[in-house]
């Protein structure tokens, strides 16, 4: 219960105070490239129940709808300001809206695709699925892009296993470290 005030205040206040730079983004995206600001995804989230969770489009209007390693040639799909975007992690801002409502946490598994079904099996089986999916998770602090599924999963066990309001400061603290020198990022 502790944990979903945290997220509220958090959420609340971060888009409260990043407001004029959500705002600044949003043009920023829509001046680039011709189609939306903010691209909503279908994304797998607390007992594998599906939602919908915005991020500032970095790709190019008509890409595909999988995950980005999956593309034979993301490159060509992601636009110039989404290279930027991803390595900084600003993309992921918009979600400080789906923890607001509930469908996400500050720190938890990052969630995965609709269509990821092997990441989603497996953290099925290790029940991590039972989490609320974050914005920043451990897995993302330890590899981010880099770790293969497995790992992921294993870390996403270990965060549910140890979970605490002091290991989510943390985490979030390193997520602003990371985010700040793109590490990490494949995309």
């Amino acid at each position: 219960m502790l944990k979903r005030w945290v997220d509220i205040v958090g959420a609340g206040l971060g888009l409260v105070v990043l407001s004029p730079v959500l705002l600044g983004l949003a043009l920023a995206v829509r001046l680039e490239s011709p189609g939306p600001a903010l691209h909503w995804s279908q994304r797998v989230g607390r007992d594998n129940v599906l939602f919908r969770m915005p991020k500032f489009r970095s790709m190019r209007v008509g890409a595909p709808n999988v995950a980005t390693h999956l593309l034979s040639d993301a490159e060509a799909w992601i636009t110039p300001l989404g290279r930027f975007l991803r390595r900084s992690s600003l993309d992921e801002l918009p979600q400080l809206w789906s923890v607001l409502v509930g469908d996400m946490s500050l720190v938890g598994p990052r969630p995965a695709l609709f269509n990821q079904d092997d990441l989603v099996s497996l953290r099925t089986e290790a029940g991590v699925h039972r989490l609320r999916p974050g914005l920043t998770g451990w897995a993302q602090v330890n590899g981010r892009d880099e770790l293969p599924i497995p790992d992921k999963v294993r870390l996403d066990a270990d965060y549910m296993r140890r979970q605490s309001l002091l290991m989510d400061l943390g985490v979030m603290l390193k997520t602003v470290s990371i985010a700040l020198n793109g590490r990490g990022v494949s995309h």
